[in-house]
């Protein structure tokens, strides 16, 4: 809890006071959450862009069946984790936990991304 106030202190010296944009602070791993929405929100269209890109490449290579879920689940649940705990080290108690964490907008992305899975799939290997 103290690391984490004192990453708070440190990113308001070095930014002079100033507010960094949520997307930058996504991308930079010594960024500080002082809203919890914001990090949640971060965390939700990852996801989103996670499952479009993987929807693209199942669609693309003649990827089938379970095989092709459950792969897309482990990764998507395994870079997120990645993700908050060892890119961004947030305290995962903060925000409910590892999994609130890890099931934050899981569901909506496997939507997504089976919805640009079939697309894509559909498109190209039409018979």
């Amino acid at each position: 809890m103290t690391s984490n106030l004192k990453r708070k202190e440190e990113s308001h010296l070095q930014n002079g006071g100033v507010k960094q944009p949520t997307w930058s602070k996504a991308f930079n791993s010594t960024a500080v959450w002082e809203e919890k929405d914001e990090f949640l929100d971060v965390i939700y269209w990852l996801r989103q862009i996670i499952a479009i890109i993987l929807g693209v490449i199942w669609g693309v290579a003649p990827l089938k069946g379970f095989l092709g879920i459950a792969i897309f689940c482990i990764i998507n649940a395994g870079v997120l984790y990645v993700y908050f705990s060892s890119f961004q080290q947030v305290d995962e108690e903060e925000y409910g936990g590892t999994w609130e964490l890890t099931k934050e907008g899981f569901m909506t992305s496997f939507a997504l991304f089976l919805v640009v899975w079939i697309i894509f799939y559909t498109a190209l290997h039409f018979e």
